[in-house]
């Protein structure tokens, strides 16, 4: 990369020694060294073969030629990679990304299941030898190399560029249904609109005769096969899975929550098409509305009767359960996902901060602020929970046996139903779980599209509107499936299997690949350059073994024993889980794809073919004054 050049260069100035121009591409001197020449600001960065061209990231642009160098030339003009405007979008749009609908539902399921209190110990070990230290890698990575989770494997370790597209397929498999429970979320907003809420009454059209209202003011009695309106109305309203007789017999589409989904894409599509410039600035609403509908959700259920009970039930700890492997798996997993390091987002968010950015105070603070938001939200879900209960006359445990989103959808929602000022709770909690939702829909697809216009520049760094609505269209229609009538057990089964195993063997690649193949010593000495001081023995020993190991940890522990699912009366059959683990293979199967690929191309004997592969092609450009040297 150098600084903008303005003369044009003559035929003759093309000759052999120097850079010039094909094609629009910039063609390296094979000559090692940096050439200051007098005329003007050309700068000569020379690295590379003859002939081998320089690509121009996303975010910089040059003025094409048709003319090879013998003709009338003009010299590449380079422009800075697009920036955040200010520091404050960045850690907004990296806190957003990572404080998502998981950490009000899944945290508080996942700790009280797990020994409440005691659960926090194994996850703050998680957190601080393997969390942290992955997710302060790729902001490190991200900022030094500045590129996509493609392309910055030309930098790294070129065998492993297969990692970058498989990133791709997983984000665009996220993006499938995780904006789905966003549709239902829309769905129960719309509906809340109401004097009184939908949810609160037997006496709707989709309602049943098992139906029992035990908030009414008449005495009602509980019985084994009575179900809550809260209940019926997400499942036979909202999702109508009583249309559906499971994944072989998916029925209709649902025209309503068809509509929420288009609607969400079609702001997804206007917060990110124009760059970080526009979703750094709709995340200032995203990432902070959440936090304070949280504190006003916290206040309100503080005082709210039996209160007390659910915030017990939450924190008392059972120190048996330390004992047990399941509980450091979840807290691995939970840890892990809730971070969440290997969807290219760190990567490319870090791309489009300024060089010398602290990424490493970057890392500590979001971070932190993600762990203490789970922390509280749990506050928010057992305050309510313990309500619940008292309003029952049942123990905790009873009510809050619900899990994943029916813990938001049913439990949550009834609770609200039935406290004073009803349909204003009901709406800014909805409110709530759309705006978490919305800066994790954003960070996601900006990883696939960084990633891809970094990679393909000449077709796309031009053309970003138009990729950016191709690709929310792809992702509308990959979403279909989970719009079905039995779109529920769809959004289990991609949850379940297509992100998860694929996700942490991405992670393990890519921090193995960092560690031993790049080099430790010449990450930490790039992360020297950029903060001014090496990262200390700690983040070390963490990168090269602690954190490959603790993931190996969590993905054997998944593969030798799949979940078994089961929503509502439905169990799913055998072949689902084989159904998953194809998908879930299909994303990672691009990582051995890629390197057979690479040593097939690449020229010379077996073993030239893998020094070459594993030996970075391009250098990282890294500011110096006012010009920019290769890092060689």
């Amino acid at each position: 990369e150098t600084e903008p050049l303005t003369s044009k260069k003559d035929a003759s100035d093309c000759s052999k020694g120097e850079d010039c121009k094909e094609n629009g591409l910039l063609v390296r001197n094979p000559k090692p060294a940096l050439r200051l020449v007098e005329d003007g600001n050309k700068v000569h960065p020379s690295q590379g073969d003859k002939g081998e061209a320089a690509q121009i990231s996303n975010g910089y642009s040059g003025v094409q030629s048709s003319a090879p160098c013998n003709g009338e030339q003009q010299l590449m003009e380079l422009e800075d990679r697009e920036t955040w405007s200010k520091k404050i979008d960045f850690l907004l749009s990296v806190i957003g990304y990572a404080v998502d609908l998981g950490n009000v539902w899944r945290f508080p399921y996942i700790c009280y299941q797990n020994g409440g209190g005691a659960f926090l110990i194994p996850y703050t070990i998680m957190a601080l030898f393997g969390g942290i230290p992955l997710f302060y890698m790729e902001l490190a990575l991200g900022q030094y190399h500045r590129n996509g989770c493609i392309s910055i494997w030309r930098k790294i370790c070129p065998i492993f560029k297969g990692i970058g597209f498989a990133i791709c397929i997983i984000d665009l498999y996220v993006a499938s249904y995780y904006n789905t429970i966003m549709a239902w979320a829309f769905y129960y907003l719309i509906s809340s609109f109401t004097a009184e809420l939908p949810w609160t009454s037997c006496t709707n059209p989709w309602n049943t005769g098992n139906c029992t209202n035990y908030f009414s003011k008449d005495n009602v009695s509980w019985s084994l096969h009575s179900i809550s309106p809260a209940e019926e109305f997400y499942t036979r309203q909202v999702l109508q899975v009583h249309r559906s007789n499971g994944l072989d017999d998916l029925g209709g589409i649902s025209w309503q929550l068809t509509l929420c989904l288009l609607l969400i894409f079609t702001i997804v599509y206007f917060s990110i098409w124009k760059g970080v410039k526009t979703s750094g600035k709709v995340v200032w609403v995203t990432a902070t509305f959440p936090y304070i509908i949280l504190f006003i959700l916290l206040v309100r259920g503080a005082t709210l009767p039996g209160a007390w009970r659910g915030v017990l039930y939450y924190l008392k700890p059972d120190w048996q359960k330390l004992l047990a492997t399941e509980v450091w798996v979840d807290a691995a997993a939970q840890i892990f996902f809730s971070l969440g390091p290997g969807f290219g987002v760190l990567l490319a968010y870090s791309s489009y901060n300024k060089f010398h950015n602290n990424c490493y105070q970057d890392a500590l603070v979001t971070s932190t602020v993600n762990c203490l938001t789970s922390f509280v939200s749990g506050f928010v879900i057992f305050t309510v929970l313990g309500y619940m209960a008292e309003m029952r006359n049942e123990d905790v445990s009873e009510v809050a046996k619900d899990t994943g989103p029916s813990l938001l959808f049913i439990t949550y929602a009834e609770a609200i139903a039935n406290m004073p000022a009803s349909t204003f709770f009901a709406i800014i909690f909805f409110l709530m779980l759309l705006t978490l939702g919305l800066d994790s829909t954003f960070a996601g697809l900006e990883g696939v599209i960084t990633g891809v216009l970094d990679e393909y520049p000449h077709v796309w760094g031009k053309r970003r509107e138009l990729f950016v609505l191709g690709l929310t269209i792809i992702c509308f229609l990959g979403s279909l499936a989970t719009l079905t009538f039995g779109g529920a057990y769809v959004v289990k089964l991609f949850e379940e299997y297509a992100t998860g195993p694929a996700v942490l063997t991405v992670v393990f690649l890519e921090a193995v690949a960092v560690s031993w193949f790049y080099g430790i010593t010449q990450f930490c000495n790039d992360v020297k350059e950029m903060l001014g001081s090496a990262p200390g023995w700690y983040w070390r020993v963490c990168w090269v073994a602690i954190s490959p190991l603790f993931l190996l940890f969590v993905t054997c522990s998944f593969l030798s024993s799949p979940p078994e699912l089961r929503l509502f009366d439905y169990d799913y059959p055998y072949w689902t889980t084989v159904v998953g683990y194809c998908i879930g293979t299909s994303s990672i199967i691009f990582i051995p794809i890629y390197m057979v690929y690479r040593l097939v191309i690449t020229p010379g004997t077996l073993k030239e073919r893998i020094l070459k592969s594993i030996t970075p092609e391009t250098a990282t450009e890294i500011p110096f004054g006012d010009i920019r040297m290769n890092a060689v």
